[in-house]
């Protein structure tokens, strides 16, 4: 059974820096393209950075050029470094393995159960 474990995060001010971790079991870890979400009150879950099938990486132009997401195949472990952090960042963050479905980016695997960043002075 596939299990994701994210953790990492915590309240922290604006301006500030965090680095979630999410580990992966019961999954081929390295034969899959990974990506951090991020579901903030009253609003959808979205896409703010994963690395392609091709291993380059995207990110939403919300997070460009303040986050960025790595990973380490030996640790089953996608992480998501975040820093000049601001108020409207604050939400769950998840991780999943993504595939292309019918010209969409689709998470597949059933969600672990997050870690919340929490952006306040």
């Amino acid at each position: 059974q596939v299990q994701l474990v994210e953790s990492g995060g915590g309240l922290v001010q604006p301006g500030g820096s965090l680095r979630l971790s999410c580990t992966a079991s019961g999954i081929a870890f390295s034969s899959n393209a990974w990506g951090w979400y991020r579901q903030a009150p009253g609003k959808q879950r979205e896409l703010v950075a994963r690395f392609t099938s091709f291993g380059s990486t995207n990110y939403a132009d919300s997070v460009k050029g303040r986050f960025t997401i790595s990973r380490d195949n030996t640790k089953n472990t996608v992480y998501l470094q975040m820093d000049s952090l601001k108020p409207e960042d604050t939400a769950v963050y998840y991780c999943n393995a993504n595939r292309a479905s019918r010209g969409a980016i689709v998470p597949f695997l059933n969600w672990g159960q997050g870690t919340q960043v929490t952006v306040s002075s």
